[in-house]
């Protein structure tokens, strides 16, 4: 028979090992969502994960899937494959928003303790932005961010590659960028759909 801080010093052995086992599941289902991992169905590219960013943040309503701008509902957006912002000046514009243009904000304490722009939102008044059609967490903000450096800044006119890997294959939002005599589903020797 154990005595009583033996048996209570074993449940809260038991009970640490535990809770390190179920972090540790945590940790591998959070790697495997972050691409890191691929024990748990297909792996996710870090890309893919910021492609999903910027379509569910409706970054497209105003950026374009191509992320050239143009007209939208919140006014004529900037061309992100024409920006020169730094990594992090985009971060900040994806936390803060813009003051006196459509550009949201999408950190849901943007303007709570001055931290944007060094101003609060009672500062700004009618010139400060709008909450985005949801908030992001940091590492959403950087996986869209990513995205964007990686697959649209610096890019060339958007072509048929780039939309069918936006859209996906079957995508009819792509036949305008088909190039022509191309059969649909045509690929290169690498995979890739024939026009990048």
């Amino acid at each position: 028979m154990f005595s009583k801080s033996k048996r209570r010093t074993g449940w809260v052995a038991l009970a640490a090992i535990g809770l390190g086992l179920a972090g540790a599941a945590g940790l591998t289902r959070l790697a495997a969502a972050e691409g890191r991992l691929s024990s748990e169905g297909p792996m996710i590219k870090p890309n893919e994960a910021g492609m999903k960013v910027y379509k569910e943040a409706n970054c497209v309503g105003c950026h374009k899937w191509h992320g050239d701008g143009g007209g939208g509902y919140g006014g004529a957006a900037l061309s992100l494959r024409a920006t020169a912002l730094t990594k992090e000046q985009i971060m900040e514009v994806v936390r803060c928003g813009r003051p006196n243009t459509g550009m949201p904000y999408f950190n849901r304490d943007a303007y709570a303790a001055k931290e944007c722009y060094g101003v609060g939102r009672e500062e700004l008044g009618e010139s400060a932005p709008m909450a985005g059609p949801r908030f992001l967490r940091p590492r959403e903000i950087e996986a869209v961010v990513d995205y964007v450096l990686a697959e649209i800044r610096g890019k060339a006119e958007p072509n048929y590659a780039d939309c069918t890997a936006f859209f996906g294959d079957s995508s009819r939002m792509c036949q305008h960028y088909r190039p022509a005599g191309a059969e649909a589903g045509a690929t290169d020797a690498a995979g890739r759909p024939i026009g990048r």
